[in-house]
């Protein structure tokens, strides 16, 4: 990915944060003709975790019936995590002449893909998944009979993935005068939607060590 280093972000915290709060990403493999790419949810493991390893991992599934599968297993990989992004007028700038663009933060994770069909290990994934979405009085796998359990995991196959690198873009007019950035969060804010508003709070945060200077 290209990163200009003013929209870099080093921190290993932040980038899991980011990936634990937009953990629908993309898992693409292949080259050539023989890309492909699937659509699902992560779970993370982070380096101080017990399964983290040194660059943290990351854990998924994918349906047995994927073609993404067929060679899956031991090639590298790369999953991309997409953060709040939106379009930037040139008119919300106190500085001119400028160009539209657009602000975004997105991680991009690379490794190498190793497959399981372990029951317990594809038990540990579900579970965990619908716990963090269910929330603590939600469908629970447990509530379940095994028999259930049993079909299920004989249809989907689980994706494990230890990190090599991680690597972050957070877009958000840092190469701009304050004034300017100023003007972008408050149109952004004025504007309002999900989006535009977590993007505004994280200009805002970015922009804090252009004003403590």
């Amino acid at each position: 990915m290209y990163i200009p280093a003013h929209f870099a972000q080093p921190d290993r915290d932040a980038l899991f944060d980011m990936i634990e709060a937009h953990a629908f990403g993309l898992l693409v493999s292949g080259s050539g003709a023989d890309m492909i790419a699937s659509h699902v949810p992560f779970l993370v493991e982070r380096p101080d975790s017990a399964r983290g390893g040194e660059h943290g991992t990351l854990l998924c599934h994918l349906a047995a019936a994927n073609n993404q599968l067929a060679a899956l297993d031991g090639q590298a990989v790369l999953c991309i995590f997409q953060g709040p992004h939106g379009y930037v007028s040139p008119n919300w700038y106190a500085k001119k002449p400028a160009v539209p663009t657009w602000n975004y933060m997105v991680v991009h994770g690379y490794g190498q893909a190793h497959i399981s069909r372990d029951p317990a290990v594809l038990r540990g994934i579900v579970d965990r998944l619908s716990r963090i979405y269910e929330g603590p009085d939600g469908w629970a796998l447990d509530d379940e009979p095994e028999s259930f359990f049993s079909g299920l995991a004989r249809g989907i196959v689980a994706i494990e993935i230890p990190l090599s690198r991680l690597e972050g873009k957070y877009k958000l007019s840092q190469n701009r005068p304050l004034a300017d950035i100023d003007g972008v969060i408050a149109n952004l804010r004025r504007i309002g939607g999900d989006d535009n508003l977590a993007l505004a709070d994280a200009m805002d945060a970015a922009a804090q060590k252009k004003r403590d200077r």
